[in-house]
């Protein structure tokens, strides 16, 4: 799956006079509809391989949510909030362009509120970055 793109919505992206526009994140976005939580994606193929490396798990993680978006009869332009959780953030940083060209390709250029976290280790071994998302469905 390369992308699971197709549509726009109706989301409002807010930003305040006067802020700095963020590059690669939202700061708020006001949105109705049906609420869409999904749970934590690794980069974990539907096979159950884990993928190898950063950009890697990172990539599968965002197919797997468009995947779960897409059965939920949504897209990524749906999403109003991600939070990610990675187990290095200097590897995190290392990444920003390969990680940056992959959100892209697999989520195209919307870019929901955003939040990053650094924990000490993630539930499934071998894990290195976990995204929850949230979503609203028009």
């Amino acid at each position: 799956m390369d992308s699971c793109l197709t549509k726009k919505t109706d989301h409002r992206i807010l930003l305040p006079d006067g802020w700095p526009a963020p590059r690669g994140y939202s700061h708020a976005i006001a949105a109705s509809g049906r609420l869409l939580v999904l749970g934590g994606q690794i980069g974990i193929t539907p096979q159950g391989d884990m993928r190898d490396g950063f950009v890697a798990q990172c990539e599968q993680a965002l197919q797997n949510i468009c995947c779960l978006l897409e059965t939920a009869g949504a897209m990524p332009e749906h999403l109003v909030r991600m939070t990610w959780f990675v187990t290095d953030i200097a590897v995190y940083n290392a990444s920003l362009r390969p990680l940056g060209a992959v959100y892209r390709q697999t989520m195209g250029r919307h870019y929901p509120v955003m939040s990053l976290v650094q924990v000490g280790r993630l539930v499934e071994p071998g894990a290195i970055v976990e995204i929850e998302a949230t979503a609203v469905i028009p």
